[in-house]
């Protein structure tokens, strides 16, 4: 049962999901900019992973802190407070006149937008029951896809008619809505947590991140979060788009086409997992057994993509939908971890997790840019050298699962 009115709940998952929203939409942006952004700042694959990276890193750089600030302050204050840090990333990556002042204002934005799912899974570890906070994950990850299919063909529309310039000030103003929208129906912790009378709440706010860290649930998820969940992340917001267009031969339109197909599949995915999520719990299936049923099928088509190549065509857009589907099922984890803990611990497990999958975002998207110079520094064909970057990324989430499934024995 929710510790809130119904009404109430609606309005603040409505609150929370429009910040999730534009943060989502801030972090896939660059994807559908990467042509125009290669060709104005004439960026290396390697300064294209660093500079969507950038995101991810400034992003998990506030996880741990994070954590102890939504147990102490709550979800309310702390995502207001970041979110005017995100307000100055948008205007400054906005002005920026070179890849690195690009790159300042994309670690300012991801500090800025990094509370803006872990505040709301945060609040609903104490409002919700367990099979609504698996529902409501999924919803906001739902409202995340919504942000990635605006940041495909809308931005590729919006950017005919004025610049990527233009497009940040925009989204700097929708920040400042969305903050607006979270002070006014978002309840102050103390008053949106009741305490029951005669008790003192006792959060345990000293308590240290050991307990977390070395949970074994927590150890058996880490390495999937930071390969498997941290991929799908880093591919569906950066390399799939070079993919289409550098390996398979589509136009920047035709990618930024397929990336809005791909999203919307996405959204449609979490949609169902919202909607099925209370019935498979009623019915004794828990995250970890639907992910370890899920996984092998992502493993399948990311191979097919590789193996392929360039031969795949205009294939490559489904095959790369059906791979983020596939994966979706480890977004069962997040809430799974969190309610592993007490609620006074939820918001540093939350975080905990966040910070994994968020440095395993940044890895894979700097290290895939890397990968892909190198190759090519060592005179292969661009399409091998996607192949054989691709490859190692399959090998690693491949390794990734079976230590979950060893784990899981133990």
């Amino acid at each position: 049962m929710s510790t809130m009115p119904r009404r109430t709940a609606v309005l603040v998952f409505v609150a929370f999901a429009t910040a999730y929203f534009l943060s989502a939409l801030i972090r896939a942006i660059t994807a559908t900019l990467s042509p125009a952004l290669t060709q104005e700042f004439a960026l290396s694959a390697s300064d294209l992973g660093l500079l969507a990276g950038g995101y991810f890193l400034g992003f998990a750089a506030t996880q741990l802190p994070l954590g102890s600030w939504l147990d102490r302050y709550g979800p309310r204050t702390v995502v207001l407070s970041l979110l005017t840090v995100a307000v100055a990333g948008c205007a400054a990556f906005a002005v920026a006149s070179s890849f690195n002042g690009l790159l300042l204002a994309r670690v300012l934005s991801g500090i800025g937008v990094s509370a803006c799912l872990m505040a709301p899974l945060t609040g609903y570890r104490r409002w919700f029951a367990a099979a609504s906070q698996m529902r409501a994950n999924s919803w906001m990850l739902m409202t995340g896809s919504f942000g990635m299919v605006a940041s495909t063909l809308p931005v590729q529309w919006l950017m005919s008619l004025t610049s990527w310039r233009v497009l940040f000030w925009g989204l700097a103003a929708l920040v400042v809505l969305a903050m607006g929208l979270i002070a006014w129906q978002v309840p102050c912790w103390s008053t949106a947590t009741p305490v029951p009378t005669g008790k003192t709440p006792t959060p345990n706010i000293q308590a240290s991140y050991g307990e977390v860290w070395h949970h074994p649930y927590f150890q058996k998820m880490a390495p999937m979060g930071f390969f498997i969940y941290g991929g799908l992340v880093a591919m569906q917001t950066l390399w799939v788009t070079p993919w289409l267009i550098r390996v398979d031969g589509w136009t920047a339109l035709e990618a930024a086409n397929g990336m809005f197909w791909l999203n919307m599949v996405m959204l449609l995915t979490f949609l169902g997992w919202g909607l099925v999520n209370p019935w498979l719990i009623r019915r004794g299936y828990n995250a970890a057994q639907m992910i370890t049923y899920g996984m092998p099928l992502s493993f399948a088509c990311l191979a097919i993509i590789t193996i392929a190549g360039s031969a795949s065509g205009y294939w490559a857009g489904a095959a790369w939908a059906l791979y983020c589907m596939a994966c979706s099922c480890i977004s069962l984890a997040q809430p799974a971890v969190a309610l592993a803990f007490p609620s006074t611990l939820a918001g540093r497990a939350l975080s905990a997790y966040n910070l994994v999958i968020f440095s395993g975002v940044f890895v894979v998207q700097w290290g895939m840019g890397l990968m892909l110079d190198g190759f090519k520094a060592l005179g292969w064909p661009e399409t091998e050298a996607f192949q054989s970057a691709m490859g190692i990324f399959l090998l690693s989430t491949v390794l990734s699962y079976v230590y979950f499934l060893t784990a899981k024995k133990s």
